[in-house]
């Protein structure tokens, strides 16, 4: 196997890796085997592919990572200042797409492609940066087939996806692909308390609660209103007895995570919408004029569709935390004690693994992945949680 395709499984990382010490790969984070691969193919034509699939968990740093590449690609070994353009995402030879909607489109794709055959216009390669390839539906995903297979010589992909399984594989064949590793808890949390100076002890719950998502770890680290509303999240869902319980209890989580993504996307919204205006030559509180309404609703749209993706999203973290509360319960059914992520909730789930056999539990946990599947297939997320809480409720499937 290609040494590419291995974990890239290194020691114990500092803050900055030994081999990721200058611009531009100082922010990337304990991938030390990664960045060597990369630096190498950067420097070194002969060991150059021209499509690349970078797969890692959530908050593996696998677009820290991808532009930390572009940028290499692009400059001139040295050239730092144009190095930083890259990393700013203001260089014209970089090309980078993270859908803010639940799915890539085809017109984004096809504009992906087009671009991919533009000749560089100032850097040594053109780089086109897709940071949600699993995002892409299949015939989304055809329209990539022949620019991944037969890219222009100085046209480099590089794809990002959590697995390899998340795309097909006629993308997959056609691809290097470079897995990064995946930290430990307590890197991590070495990582939060250098980054942000919070206590180590909720560096440490928080990486652990976050199961190693460095962003997702940060924000709990940083933020006690977050840590609480998980914590009473679960306690929540523990508390579920009957169909009442069930529909409360989703009622809230779509609820908080509908206030959370308001308040992730309202200001960046509100400043996005100011700046048209502005562009648009339309002074703050004066009625906007007929012929650019159609520029403000096509904005308005876009805006929406973030909106939906980070609701999805909110959502999905709760699944990812219930999953992490279900799987400590079969832990302690089979004896593995010393392997909890929700310690905080011991006493609980001691009780719950004590009245439950490992066969509900696992049914549960399958009711979890369904109603994830439902969800990406646009099912009603109130329905969908509340379907999933009857079968914690009852351990059947309703």
């Amino acid at each position: 196997m290609d040494a590419a395709t291995q974990p890239a499984s290194a020691g114990a990382p500092d803050a900055r890796d030994a081999v990721a010490e200058s611009v531009p790969w100082g922010d990337v984070w304990g991938q030390d085997a990664a960045v060597r691969t990369l630096r190498e193919a950067a420097s070194d034509p002969a060991s150059m592919t021209h499509a690349w699939l970078i797969t890692g968990p959530p908050g593996s740093g696998r677009s820290t990572l991808a532009h930390a590449f572009a940028a290499a690609l692009i400059a001139e070994p040295g050239d730092e200042r144009t190095m930083r353009q890259v990393l700013a995402g203001t260089h014209p030879d970089l090309t980078a797409l993270r859908t803010e909607g639940v799915i890539i489109s085809i017109k984004d794709a096809r504009a992906l492609v087009e671009r991919s055959y533009f000749a560089p216009s100032l850097g040594r390669y053109r780089v086109i940066v897709m940071e949600d390839a699993d995002r892409m539906a299949e015939r989304t995903s055809n329209v990539l087939l022949k620019a991944l297979e037969e890219p222009p010589e100085r046209t480099v992909w590089v794809l990002c996806a959590p697995s390899d399984a998340d795309l097909l594989p006629t993308i997959r064949s056609r691809v290097r692909t470079l897995r990064l590793r995946e930290p430990d808890v307590d890197d991590v949390a070495d990582l939060i308390v250098r980054r942000s100076g919070v206590d180590r002890a909720i560096a440490e719950q928080s990486a652990r609660h976050a199961q190693r998502h460095i962003g997702m770890a940060q924000r709990l680290a940083t933020d006690a209103a977050t840590r609480a509303r998980r914590d009473a999240t679960l306690r929540g869902v523990l508390a579920v007895r009957g169909v009442g319980d069930a529909v409360e209890v989703a009622g809230a989580i779509v609820a908080a995570a509908t206030d959370d993504a308001k308040a992730l996307t309202a200001e960046r919204d509100e400043a996005e919408r100011t700046s048209l205006l502005r562009t648009l030559g339309i002074a703050e509180g004066s009625p906007v004029p007929p012929a650019v309404r159609s520029q403000l609703s096509a904005l308005e749209d876009e805006q929406k569709r973030r909106a939906t993706r980070s609701l999805r999203d909110g959502i999905d973290r709760v699944l990812t935390d219930l999953e992490s509360m279900f799987r400590d319960v079969l832990m302690l059914q089979f004896g593995r004690e010393g392997v909890l992520i929700n310690r905080e909730l011991e006493p609980e789930l001691r009780a719950l693994a004590t009245a439950w056999t490992p066969d509900r539990t696992l049914t549960v946990v399958d009711r979890i992945g369904v109603t994830r599947e439902n969800l990406e297939l646009n099912a009603a997320p109130t329905l969908a949680l509340e379907s999933m809480l009857v079968t914690v409720a009852s351990g059947r499937i309703p």
